[in-house]
């Protein structure tokens, strides 16, 4: 047997209850070199510290870690604590209100209990890392909880909803997912009143309220996608399709997913789906990217690019016979 103190024993055997759903007593005692009858002790000893150390009987059963009522200390390894930790900053500059003050606060209590070796890593990645991000809209962090247990739970809501021109509509429906796009989140959810499936706006929602109406499961469009289409899309009075001589992967790395959609095709190019309102600057953002491109609709953004094609080459020759005469 091996010469361990009980206190490095109890936290090897957290450790393994950690990384595994089920041990048996005999894997327990055989990994920690001991008897059953230590371990049994030990077991004792965690669930007198908080850790619900439960024990199944029964083939396939042993002992598991499940939840309690509070939440017991963790043993981190390092790369856990290492994503952690930039888990936090991340939280910490996020647009969930309440959510920044408790990450920066975990974050200082984590940095604390860090060994000197792992503190160091955390700080250098901090230290050399930035998050580039515009402006986002804050969103209540309790409201995001109601949400997500009407979600789960399956029950409709009722709020009240600012629309874009600033007009209050009262609405109920039936939640199915919240999605971010980095900048803001959004519920889908099926409009009750409209008979039809609806994109909000978190941060727009007020005097939300859960209701004891429970929902079966409809059909639905995939979340993601028709967030996306509803953000880069719905809204525009253009919907331009450009190809792309690229890939999806190369394009996709300038083109955020609130701004359009991307299709990759079997030949190595790309399709990108996406609204707006000023043709302009559509086929100027279209050029910032920097590839080959090929407008293929609507009409109107072809003739715009036709035409501001037109002027820059009236300006160069301009320019070239002034450099000539001059």
């Amino acid at each position: 047997m091996k010469t361990e103190g009980t206190t490095e024993r109890v936290l090897r055997l957290l450790g393994m209850l950690q990384r595994r759903p089920s041990w048996t007593a005999a894997e327990l005692a055989e990994q920690l070199d001991v008897t059953d009858r230590s371990i049994r002790r030990d077991i004792e000893r965690l669930r007198a510290l908080g850790y619900p150390v439960r024990a199944v009987a029964g083939v396939g059963g042993g002992y598991q870690l499940g939840a309690g009522s509070r939440m017991p200390p963790l043993l981190l390894d390092d790369d856990e604590a290492l994503a952690i930790a930039l888990s936090l900053r991340l939280a910490a500059g996020g647009t969930v209100s309440g959510v920044q003050e408790a990450a920066l606060s975990t974050m200082a209590k984590l940095d604390q209990m860090m060994p000197p070796r792992l503190r160091a890593e955390v700080r250098a990645l901090h230290s050399a890392t930035e998050a580039m991000s515009g402006p986002g809209s804050e969103v209540d962090a309790e409201l995001m909880v109601t949400l997500a247990r009407a979600c789960r739970d399956a029950v409709r809501v009722r709020f009240q909803y600012t629309r874009p021109g600033g007009e209050l509509s009262h609405r109920t429906v039936e939640p199915l997912r919240m999605v971010t796009t980095g900048r803001r989140w959004y519920l889908m959810a099926y409009d009750i009143d409209r008979q039809d499936w609806r994109t909000f706006r978190l941060d727009r929602i007020y005097e939300l309220v859960t209701t004891t109406w429970r929902f079966p499961p409809r059909e639905h469009p995939d979340p993601l996608q028709y967030v996306q289409d509803s953000v880069s899309l719905a809204p525009y009075s253009f919907v331009a399709k450009i190809l792309f001589h690229a890939s999806a992967a190369e394009v996709g790395a300038l083109v955020p997913p609130q701004v359009g959609r991307i299709e990759g095709r079997p030949d190595g190019q790309c399709l990108l789906t996406a609204g707006g309102e000023d043709l302009d600057w559509m086929i100027m953002y279209v050029a910032r990217l920097g590839f080959e491109a090929e407008i293929l609709e609507p009409a109107e953004l072809r003739d715009a690019a036709a035409e501001l094609a037109h002027g820059i080459r009236a300006l160069g020759a301009a320019e070239c016979e002034s450099s000539v005469t001059g």
